[in-house]
């Protein structure tokens, strides 16, 4: 289903040091600025764009030739993902100076204006909310992990980018916001935007390491 090894695949692109969001600020003393995710986008040492998208790459067609089934490459991009969300939301918080968001929707602003453009140096908006306030859609402007990709027909259903909704995941679940994140539309696959719709599935009530009579 999803084997490899066809010469005329033009592989690939693209995972980056990416981790994102917010709902949870350290606190500071004194209070700093938040900080735009260009201004931190600019602040940071980058490697090489093209160098990350075909390492990303490489990442990927290696995936899919040790697990041959493109469903269980979706997986495991997803979990890679989240593995780097978890890690890396102390950086994003300690960065970028956000203070804590007091809703879904303002966490929601928060990963697409900050997180993708201080991680992966790219806009995102927030649309498609539902009447509750807990599901909306997030589009890419560009995705610069999907440079000189070109899926073959074995793997038309990869989600190839599928370590973001992994990443967002992972992050949010650090900050007590359980979700579940899929892609809506993905360029790659024929449609004529990138969307990844964020679902808030519960709040997690946060858990303090003593009891407040000890």
């Amino acid at each position: 289903m999803g084997r490899i090894g066809r010469k005329g695949w033009v592989v690939v692109a693209a995972a980056r040091k990416m981790s994102t969001f917010a709902d949870h600020c350290p606190t500071m003393a004194p209070p700093m600025a938040p900080r735009s995710g260009d201004a931190i986008f600019a602040s940071v040492e980058r490697v090489n764009a093209e160098l990350f998208t075909l390492t990303y790459g490489a990442i990927v067609r290696q995936l899919l030739t040790d697990l041959e089934e493109v469903e269980e490459v979706n997986k495991q991009l997803d979990q890679m993902g989240y593995n780097i969300g978890i890690r890396m939301i102390d950086e994003f918080l300690a960065k970028s100076n956000v203070s804590r968001c007091v809703d879904f929707k303002e966490t929601a602003e928060v990963i697409a204006k900050v997180g993708f453009k201080m991680f992966l140096g790219v806009s995102a908006s927030v649309t498609n909310w539902d009447s509750e306030g807990t599901c909306c859609s997030i589009v890419l402007e560009d995705n610069p992990l999907v440079d000189f990709v070109e899926l073959p027909d074995t793997c038309q259903g990869l989600y190839y980018c599928n370590i973001l909704s992994g990443v967002i995941r992972g992050a949010l679940e650090m900050v007590s916001m359980k979700t579940e994140v899929t892609w809506l539309r993905d360029m790659l696959r024929g449609d004529d935007a990138n969307e990844l719709q964020v679902k808030l599935i519960k709040q997690v009530p946060e858990e303090y390491p003593y009891k407040d009579d000890e």
